[in-house]
């Protein structure tokens, strides 16, 4: 069931929320500069394991408004939180993928933890997110051929084998984003750190990440397994930045354990 939560006058959020009367409740938070909807793969299966699935697209992103401004840590988190007062969540597990997870990360330190039972860091792009070279080379894709820049984007992504069809779908959700949008958190990912949050996060932490990930590299999850309390670390060896895609049947098994 789509629908729209209002953040701050005139932006409102598109949020899918599927099997509204599951016995427990999973947030799902995109990477940049896509949409809820990479979370296919979950959302095919884990609701009928009887897990309510919420997956929010960004400002800036799938079908969400698309505003000149707001494109930092506080204001996504503060986005975030808006929609966990609308649909009245609590006790729910915040799921956050890349970019997500730092978002979620923000959330989580910003406001407590607030409605947040268990945390899941997926390839999260945290403590840093892009070197000062790898941002301001697609900035400038970013506003001269985005297109380039999200094929870009779409053949390091994975470690697997991905089909032409496969590949172009995931080509089309980034370029559902806004230019502006999809430029403007290239330098939050830039600018932003996270480290003073890292001691802030005081729920039980899940931290998944492909050891073949040139995104995110994998030393980056082990740093945030060494300083967020609390947080297990499980490796995926098949994986790139994509192992909710790449190694779905695992990805799926090790998330609805840790949430059990």
């Amino acid at each position: 069931m789509g629908t729209f939560v209002n953040v701050e006058p005139g932006v409102k959020l598109y949020v899918e929320d599927i099997n509204p009367g599951g016995s427990k409740t999973i947030v799902f938070i995109h990477g940049w500069p896509l949409s809820h909807k990479q979370f296919e793969y979950q959302f095919d299966v884990l609701p009928a394991m009887g897990y309510r699935c919420i997956g929010i697209d960004w400002r800036g992103f799938g079908n969400s408004d698309k505003p000149i401004s707001g494109y930092n840590y506080n204001r996504l988190a503060d986005d975030i939180r808006a929609v966990v007062g609308a649909l009245q969540l609590h006790d729910f597990t915040l799921v956050g993928h890349s970019t997500g997870g730092s978002i979620a990360i923000r959330y989580v330190s910003r406001y407590k933890g607030h409605g947040v039972s268990k945390l899941v860091l997926v390839d999260a792009a945290a403590p840093i997110g892009f070197t000062p070279e790898t941002a301001n080379k697609f900035l400038h894709e970013a506003l001269n051929d985005r297109p380039k820049m999200m094929r870009e984007v779409t053949d390091g992504f994975f470690f697997q084998y991905i089909t032409a069809p496969f590949s172009e779908w995931f080509f089309q959700l980034g370029l559902q984003a806004a230019g502006w949008s999809t430029a403007a958190v290239v330098v939050m990912l830039r600018d932003e750190k996270l480290d003073a949050d890292l001691p802030l996060v005081s729920v039980p932490t899940l931290i998944v990440h492909g050891i073949h990930d040139k995104v995110i590299p994998f030393q980056q999850a082990q740093e945030l397994h060494r300083k967020i309390r609390d947080s297990q670390l499980v490796p995926f060896h098949y994986s790139g930045h994509g192992p909710f895609w790449e190694e779905r049947s695992k990805f799926n098994q090790v998330l609805s354990h840790f949430i059990s």
